[in-house]
């Protein structure tokens, strides 16, 4: 599933797929409910009214919030209730998110709340769904949250008018920008203004993205160290079947798999498979290597995928007969999400230090046999040279972020909320590492592929040829020192998209992931 050619995602009795929710988040796709979405969310929104017409003690509905658990407000105050949590939890800082992240978070209300175990108004939903068709994004500060409440306060006052949001391109105050879609601003009944707040909404969101952007990157790596290994004259034979089944990890064994495909029918490798006994760690361990990072990547989706299809509310609005039941807990922790986004960081710092590797031996001639830095005239011009060094800048700053941020805690809420899962810096952690990946396999390749321009006549393989065709559209051979930092955007931009693994599997079909 392409999450490019999705165009419209229902939400109802399905569950959403992470392609179709990367489709809503950065692609634009629209957003429907279905007849069994509204259902349920009309029936748990009639046991909150119940409870309030009772004034039943409930957490957040007819009492404060955190600390304040103690303070009973008075039904007639439910409205202002709301309003002030809003209100008073906006207070993030620092620059704003990027819009697909808002809007992921956005998708994830959607989702969550719509699970019918929350409380809140279909109208809300519904209109927080057409914001999203419309394009307007809340401006949300995106530093100062221990796992949620202040960003989602931000985007909540849009709602209400308040704040500030993107319509299209252009920034509004959020009085305005619900005008420019058609809408007014809303009123926030009982108990909406914690559901829009509470829970791991913004973690699972960022999360998703994180892993989504992780898993393309990581099989595209695959893809650079299959050029890698051609380029520096590598032998094939460390990758053979028979020595991966001594091993018990069918992510080391999938690798090979993916190494053998893209290499085959290689003139390169058919000429110096027995250049050397055996190559330089980086070169033949990638299967171990590889897989052990995607093995890790791959547990974390998992995890992300459970929490995408949780209900992490509090309280739970739980049907009991006709009464009902609100169950007060701490669904809105995320501890599972926050342990797993650290581990994709570690992942993807792995798979960042051995790619530096490849591409080090690539630039260097005393490993690579080609033109210093993979010019034609080295000395006169620095070729590649510092290409390799922002890949070694990029892995020190993944190996300082992959200090685990699930494990810190500082006490909050007058210690109410005496541990906090601190998952909202591990999953912004695990996005912006991604990121930083994707430009290490785009130098990688680019460094791959003008050795293999510098190795002709001699010819890679089919893959190979597919790609570098692909790359030299726009990235054309070095033959004297040019600015190169368009080349490495457009490449990672290939990585990020997708469209580096295209290339290559409409020649070799689909690739382990």
């Amino acid at each position: 599933m392409d999450a490019r050619e999705i165009t419209t995602v229902t939400l109802g009795e399905g569950l959403i797929a992470i392609e179709q929710f990367v489709a809503v988040a950065r692609y634009g796709a629209r957003v429907e409910f279905d007849a069994t979405y509204v259902d349920r969310v009309r029936k748990s929104r009639a046991l909150v009214e119940r409870f309030l017409a009772e004034n039943r003690l409930v957490y957040g509905v007819t009492t404060g919030f955190g600390d304040n658990v103690t303070k009973v407000i008075d039904p007639a105050d439910a409205e202002r209730l709301q309003r002030n949590i809003v209100r008073s939890h906006a207070v993030s800082v620092g620059e704003p998110l990027p819009t697909e992240i808002v809007r992921a978070i956005a998708l994830m209300e959607l989702v969550g709340l719509g699970e019918g175990y929350s409380g809140i108004r279909f109208e809300t939903l519904e209109l927080i769904r057409r914001m999203l068709n419309a394009q307007v994004t809340p401006h949300v500060p995106g530093e100062g949250s221990v796992g949620y409440l202040a960003p989602e306060a931000h985007m909540a006052l849009v709602l209400l008018g308040e704040g500030r949001a993107w319509y299209r391109d252009e920034l509004l105050p959020g009085a305005e920008a619900l005008p420019r879609m058609g809408e007014q601003p809303t009123r926030l009944g009982c108990k909406e203004g914690l559901s829009l707040t509470n829970g791991t909404h913004s973690v699972t969101a960022i999360a998703v993205l994180a892993a989504y952007d992780a898993g393309v990157a990581a099989t595209t790596a695959d893809v650079a160290a299959s050029l890698s290994v051609q380029a520096l004259k590598g032998t094939v034979r460390a990758y053979d079947a028979r020595l991966q089944e001594r091993k018990r990890h069918p992510e080391q064994a999938a690798v090979a798999e993916n190494l053998r495909r893209l290499i085959e029918s290689s003139a390169i490798s058919a000429e110096f498979l027995d250049h050397r006994l055996q190559d330089g760690y980086c070169l033949r361990g990638v299967p171990q290597i590889h897989g052990g990072a995607k093995r890790a990547l791959a547990q974390a989706r998992e995890v992300i995928v459970e929490e995408l299809h949780s209900v992490g509310d509090n309280p739970v609005i739980h049907p009991e007969g006709e009464d009902g039941v609100a169950l007060m807990g701490a669904n809105f922790d995320s501890t599972f999400v926050g342990i797993q986004a650290d581990a994709m960081v570690n992942a993807m710092t792995v798979l960042a230090k051995v790619a530096e590797r490849r591409t080090d031996r690539m630039v260097n001639s005393h490993f690579s046999e080609l033109p210093a830095f993979l010019v034609p005239r080295p000395g006169l011009n620095s070729g590649y040279m510092i290409a390799q060094y922002t890949t070694a800048a990029l892995t020190m700053e993944l190996r300082g972020m992959a200090v685990p941020a699930s494990a810190d805690t500082i006490p909050t809420s007058a210690n109410q909320e005496d541990s906090v899962s601190n998952a909202y810096l591990a999953v912004l952690k695990a996005y912006r590492a991604a990121r930083k990946l994707g430009y290490i396999v785009a130098i990688e390749l680019m460094c791959a592929v003008q050795a293999l321009d510098l190795l002709a006549p001699h010819s890679p393989s089919p893959a190979a040829k597919a790609l570098r065709a692909r790359i030299r559209e726009a990235v054309p051979t070095v033959m004297e020192d040019r600015v190169f930092h368009a080349d490495i955007e457009h490449i990672a931009e290939l990585v990020r998209s997708g469209e580096a693994l295209r290339s290559v599997e409409d020649v070799v079909g689909p690739l382990h992931r």
